[in-house]
């Protein structure tokens, strides 16, 4: 036996008890409805959020901001730009007026060549940033140095960020290590999906300490996840990374994730001589 549903916009019998052969369900649709109940058939309900993915996600508990900057160097200059920036930077870091500190500091290896790359931490968030920010328009000694490095750099940018919450706080650890940073560019929307498979794989790339930090953007290029990963060479690298696919639930996060990825980037990195993380 069937019935028959019927709307302002449709009408179609549906199957209720019979062993036969099922009749034809559809009696008439309009145009425009047609298409947009099928589509309606495969469209994920999607959960109303109550806050943004930077409270959802990052550590709460420190409140630390962290920038990370790229600077590409005029090749003939890399080493006394190197100089010039560990001097500058080892002051910043160790000034207790400044409250901000260098986590790392690299020159890039398979990448963008002559190029270095800076991580700081502003710990205190915003206020922290902007204080710093204040402080160095008033200090001469850094306007010199930043009218000096002008001359060294073909470009610049930047990126402000936040840490995830199921990463490791980067901490200075001894060398030598070279270091990944795996740059991932995901589709608008997908940054709390990331972030679940993510709280689950990373646990299976922890053994061998390689994960230093895990980090998305607040102000730049938006939705753009950065891994940072270090190893004692790439031999190493390459051992480890297979590794973590003999371990059942590696391979369910990769399946999961990449789909939500637009693009992604790998540098493998030398830390310079001053960096906190060698």
């Amino acid at each position: 036996s069937c019935r028959v549903v019927s709307s302002p916009w449709r009408c179609f019998r549906v199957k209720c008890h019979s062993t036969g052969p099922p009749p034809s369900a559809l009696v008439r649709f309009t145009h425009s409805n047609d298409r947009g109940w099928f589509r309606s058939l495969f469209v994920h309900k999607v959960e109303p959020r109550t806050d943004t993915h930077s409270n959802l996600l990052s550590k709460k508990e420190t409140s630390s901001l962290y920038k990370i900057q790229y600077h590409n160097v005029k090749p003939e200059y890399l080493e006394a730009y190197n100089s010039l920036s560990a001097e500058v930077q080892n002051r910043l870091h160790h000034d207790k007026d400044y409250p901000c500190e260098v986590v790392g500091s690299w020159n890039t290896w398979y990448g963008e060549q002559d190029q270095a790359v800076h991580l700081w931490r502003y710990k205190g968030g915003y206020p922290a940033l902007t204080e710093c920010l204040n402080k160095l328009r008033q200090n001469k000694e850094y306007l010199d140095f930043r009218k000096e490095r002008s001359k060294m750099l073909i470009s610049r940018r930047n990126q402000l960020l936040l840490e995830f919450s199921f990463w490791n706080e980067p901490a200075p650890r001894p060398g030598p290590n070279i270091y990944e940073l795996r740059t991932y560019r995901l589709r608008p929307g997908t940054m709390i999906e990331w972030g679940n498979h993510w709280a689950r794989a990373i646990k299976h790339r922890q053994e061998n300490q390689e994960a230093v930090g895990g980090f998305f953007t607040q102000i730049g290029e938006l939705y753009v996840v950065h891994h940072l990963w270090a190893y004692k060479d790439l031999q190493s690298r390459e051992e480890t990374r297979n590794f973590a696919w003999q371990k059942p639930g590696w391979d369910t996060a990769v399946y999961y994730t990449v789909p939500l990825i637009r693009s992604m980037e790998s540098r493998v990195m030398i830390p310079t001589k001053n960096s906190p993380l060698q």
